[in-house]
């Protein structure tokens, strides 16, 4: 197996479900996910090496999402588009005392860096770049790991 069918067979579902929690549409995020690869195979040469691969397939992804969506900014009119309810919202619910309680106990048995991150960005409203200024990461790292502790926080609530 060569290096590229290696990181394809490695990161194909990582990319897809990043394009997917980006578009909320799985022909989307397939499209998108196809056209990833062949940029990264384009462009393998240009990384460095500075981060991870999968971080350099993530930006590839989500450069390729927004190119998407200005491409077709005249086809979709956002306002028009309802935005898909979240049967949950964390946010907001961490300012409810009773499921505030459960959340905080939740988030107490995160492990790090889910439970620093999420904190930093609720409570300490600070932006993506901030929080991975203060890891030494980049943004891309912060959103990630912010979104990957909400999404470990939705499952527990939802066994609560």
């Amino acid at each position: 197996m060569t290096e590229l069918e290696e990181i394809y067979n490695n990161y194909f579902k990582d990319v897809y479900f990043f394009i997917y929690s980006l578009s909320k549409d799985k022909h989307i995020a397939e499209d998108l996910t196809s056209e990833t690869f062949i940029k990264a195979i384009k462009y393998i040469k240009s990384f460095k090496g500075d981060c991870d691969i999968k971080v350099w397939l993530f930006q590839i992804a989500k450069n390729s999402y927004y190119s998407y969506i200005r491409k077709h900014k005249n086809l979709i009119e956002l306002d028009s588009v309802p935005e898909k309810k979240d049967d949950f919202d964390i946010e907001k619910s961490v300012f409810s005392s009773e499921e505030s309680m459960k959340i905080h106990e939740i988030l107490h048995n995160l492990s790090e860096p889910y439970k620093e991150v999420f904190s930093l960005r609720v409570f300490g409203e600070l932006s993506f770049k901030q929080i991975g200024n203060l890891f030494g990461k980049t943004d891309n790292w912060a959103c990630v790991t912010f979104h990957r502790a909400r999404n470990k926080i939705r499952e527990e609530m939802r066994d609560y």
